[in-house]
């Protein structure tokens, strides 16, 4: 039996850019990735879900209070179990959990100041945060 409270692989990849929109454009373009304004959705083989790629805005405050060029999203299978596991291991999260139609989400900084989002996916991928 699986325990609950883990990660069940990438849930997405967020960068900051001085010109997302000038990205998004230079990966549609070159590397045929399909973006709207909120980045990319790859479907997951073989399962339900998908898979986040999204450029920011430089002064984007979405990574705060990391200072990193880059944000981490984990997918996990409940994040309760989760949230319940980080406490125990001694690390806090950073604000309070967040429930919006597509997903619960939690984050934490890891060691080196990067920012790690954690999210449980529930609902439809139609309004993805960006």
């Amino acid at each position: 039996m699986a325990v609950s409270g883990r990660i069940l692989g990438i849930g997405g990849v967020f960068i900051k850019s001085p010109a997302p929109d000038r990205l998004r454009a230079w990966y549609q373009t070159v590397l045929g990735v399909e973006m709207d304004a909120h980045g990319a959705l790859f479907a997951l083989s073989g399962q339900d879900g998908h898979q986040v790629f999204s450029p920011f805005p430089t002064d984007t405050a979405y990574f705060a209070p990391s200072t990193r060029e880059v944000m981490i999203n984990f997918r996990v299978d409940d994040l309760l179990a989760m949230i319940e596991r980080i406490e125990a291991a001694g690390a806090k999260l950073e604000g309070p959990l967040q429930e919006e139609s597509y997903g619960k989400f939690a984050w934490i900084i890891d060691p080196d100041g990067t920012k790690i989002e954690l999210w449980q996916e529930t609902g439809d991928l139609t309004s993805p945060s960006a």
